[in-house]
Formats: structure tokens, sequence, C-alpha cells
């Protein structure tokens, strides 16, 4: 025991400032490229919801393979790792912009990114914990 908070809050208040430092800067920027673009409110609006429930997921996935390859050498097996896990949030990012350029619904995208970022949410800190825990003994 390091200190005297729980391991899993110290790792949730990590991955919250890394998200904050990191995935906030991301959204704006995005946002002002999309006005640059001259891009429809349609599309805007699927860019800033799918944005607020990716990166968080994104930076929660990143989390727990670093804390899973901590001490290793080389950043492949990072890589190796973190890239089938991410391709579900961009791949249903992705078509719920595309949908929103279509006049579309998002509706459901936006329900399947919501539940991987509760799973995640809920899951993700225990898990980076847990894996710390195991690096540190």
């Amino acid at each position: 025991a390091l200190s005297r908070y729980p391991l899993i809050l110290l790792v949730s208040a990590k991955i919250l400032a890394h998200w904050i430092t990191f995935g906030i800067p991301i959204i704006i920027i995005s946002l002002v490229l999309g006005m640059l673009l001259s891009l429809s409110s349609k599309i805007m609006t699927a860019l800033l919801i799918t944005l607020i429930l990716g990166t968080p997921i994104l930076s929660l996935l990143g989390s727990v393979m670093a804390v899973l390859t901590i001490g290793l050498r080389g950043g492949m097996l990072l890589c190796i790792l973190i890239l089938p896990l991410s391709m579900p949030i961009l791949i249903f990012s992705t078509i719920a912009i595309q949908n929103a350029a279509l006049d579309q619904s998002i509706i459901a995208e936006t329900y399947f990114l919501a539940g991987i970022l509760i799973l995640a949410i809920t899951l993700a800190p225990i898990a980076a914990a847990s894996a710390l825990r195991i690096r540190l003994s």
C-alpha cells in the first residue's frame, strides 16, 4: 500500500486527468475544424456526440493496456493489444457520422457507444488497479 487512498480511485483520477488533457482538446479542435469545413449541423452534432462518447472509452482502454504492458520493452505489444479493442468504437462513430450525413438516425450507434462507455467506466479502473497490484507485488 503506497497510499492511503484506494488504488481504484487513484487509477480513475489518472484516467480522468488524461481525458481532460487530451480528450477535451480533441473535441474542441474537431468542432472548430468542422465549422471551418462548413459541415452541416447534423454532422456536427453527430461528431460531438461520438467524440464525447468515444474519447473516454479510448482513454479507459488505453489505461488498461498501458498498465498491462508496464515494464515491457517496445511498444508493439501495446499496439497489438489495443487495436482490436478500439475498432468497434471507431467503426460505430464513423457509421454514426455517415448516417448523419445521409440524414438518417444515429440513435443505434449512439446507444452502442454509450453502452461501451458504461461498461468501460465500470470495468477499466478495476482491471487497471488489479493489474497494478499484480505488477507491484
